[in-house]
């Protein structure tokens, strides 16, 4: 494997994902803007879709991956039927837990967004909502699973790309809008559950070539399957703390106007980096590690650890330095139309400066989380991930009432540091991880680099300045030109100062 070109086919489809929800997005907030309509179809939205990063990004493979990679070294016969086994077994958790939830929906609401109890309204349209949107939950969680399946046989592009299915169904009915009328949160929640079952097919046909899946629903289950579930809980909750981290602040969130609606937009701009820096990385590490894991092929595993960690900070340092110094002018020209106000803006783009102080945390997480999960050990990173998840509660409750919304993005950022230094204080006691001595400089050179050309934006702002304003009608245009023009400049200096080296690219691991 090379782990700069799988990381890059990973992604650039996750990239393209992203593109296409920013555009997504971009239509809700002309046509929904931050009101209580946005609040109540973001909620529904936000439940089953924190539930998919829960199992797809990275999560369901940290806890299958190396279970499932065991078993191929044990034949082909063992392989499937492992697989087979926890999938029928999802089918039937999955279909049970959509059945109680459907049931108790009314009080499920009030316990995810308490705050909604004050406008009834408001309250009855996000649980009707979340009924329609909760079975994209069953479907895409199964996608997930198939996903961890190709991901086991280093095959990273469909993974990557099935989302691209939600983001496109979404687009084309909000495109509609003018035909849906008063009905369009209603349509947008339909299109969430097919798209889930859309990339639930398209995966199960393409898994199809490794392992036949087939229905088999005994309750008999073999020891190593135990294991493995006994294992995904800890993993759901350690790999995914950070959204865990942004549920927690949706349902704080609930109790101040339109505060759900900033945090979403806010936390839709630093996902696109992260989704890069961060769980494709450890998406793509996680198979060849477990594998050298297993093999205790010690320099190997050294130089895969090192070198993965230093690519998360090459590609989220940078980003986190130009969300600092341009949060307002990056929402604006993204989000800034329509009934997406000035005031909107200026919300969301506070939000997103706090949330930017923490990407680099958010990234490492899910890096070393992958260095953990790939000795099969779920349960340091569990720990560490109850610990994060405390304080975040902690400080977001003390503060809310005295800073509001804007307290939750601090939090979270505070909380993903800690536990990120949590987890790079066991590896470093159970002797998993070790720096190397090349990888201290190359860290100073990438902070360097980064430095440097974030004066270089900085400067380009300002130039542009006349054309970010918020009723600029080149805003976007502008701020999208700045951002490659930096990016460019970036890999250029890179180059120069060898915090990006070119034999990298071809270096197999």
């Amino acid at each position: 494997m090379n782990l700069i070109k799988s990381t890059g086919t990973f992604g650039f489809f996750t990239l393209v994902s992203r593109i296409l929800g920013y555009l997504r997005d971009l239509l809700i907030a002309i046509y929904l803007g931050s009101g209580p309509l946005a609040d109540a179809f973001f909620v529904a939205f936000r439940i089953p879709n924190t539930f998919r990063r829960l199992f797809s990004e990275g999560t369901f493979n940290a806890a299958f991956v190396p279970s499932y990679s065991a078993e191929i070294t044990k034949g082909k016969k063992q392989s499937k039927k492992f697989a087979n086994e926890v999938f029928n077994l999802l089918v039937i958790g999955l279909f049970f837990l959509i059945i109680i939830i459907e049931i108790f929906m009314p009080w499920f609401i009030l316990l995810i967004a308490p705050g909604f109890k004050e406008n009834s309204d408001k309250l009855e349209l996000t649980i009707y909502l979340t009924r329609i949107t909760f079975p994209f939950l069953f479907f895409i969680s199964l996608a997930s699973f198939f996903s961890a399946v190709l991901n086991s046989h280093n095959k990273f592009a469909l993974a990557a790309a099935a989302p691209i299915v939600l983001n496109i169904l979404l687009i084309l009915t909000l495109l509609l809008t003018k035909y849906l009328d008063d009905n369009l949160v209603e349509y947008l929640a339909y299109a969430v559950t097919i798209s889930g079952f859309i990339q639930f097919a398209i995966l199960m046909k393409f898994v199809k070539n490794f392992i036949p899946i087939s229905f088999d629903f005994k309750l008999k289950v073999e020891k190593k399957v135990k294991f493995f579930f006994s294992k995904l809980l800890p993993s759901i909750f350690s790999s995914g703390v950070t959204q865990i981290n942004i549920l927690v602040g949706t349902i704080i969130a609930s109790f101040q106007a339109s505060a759900v609606s900033y945090l979403y937009y806010a936390d839709r701009i630093y996902q696109i980096n992260l989704a890069i820096a961060g769980i494709a990385i450890g998406t793509v590490l996680l198979p060849n590690l477990s594998k050298y894991v297993k093999e205790n092929k010690k320099k190997k595993i050294d130089l895969i650890q090192n070198k993965s960690l230093e690519l998360s900070l090459f590609l989220s340092l940078p980003a986190t330095f130009a969300l600092l110094i341009a949060s307002e002018e990056i929402t604006s020209s993204l989000f800034g139309y329509g009934s997406f106000d000035i005031q909107s803006v200026k919300n969301s783009a506070n939000a997103l400066f706090y949330f930017a102080l923490g990407l680099p945390a958010f990234a490492f997480i899910k890096v070393f989380s992958s260095f953990i999960f790939a000795r099969q050990n779920t349960k340091a990173p569990f720990y560490f991930s109850v610990i994060s998840v405390i304080i975040n509660i902690i400080i977001s409750l003390y503060f809310f009432n005295k800073i509001g919304f804007i307290i939750i993005p601090i939090a979270t950022s505070i909380s993903s540091w800690i536990n990120s230094l949590l987890l790079l204080i066991y590896l470093n006691n159970k002797n998993f991880f070790t720096f190397r001595i090349e990888i201290i400089f190359s860290f100073l050179k990438i902070i360097f680099t980064s430095i440097i050309t974030s004066l270089f934006f900085y400067y380009l702002l300002n130039l542009s300045r006349k054309y970010l304003i918020y009723d600029s009608s080149y805003k976007l245009i502008t701020i999208v030109s700045l951002v490659i023009l930096t990016l460019i400049v970036y890999f250029l200096l890179s180059i120069i100062t060898k915090a990006f080296k070119m034999s990298d690219i071809k270096l197999k691991y």
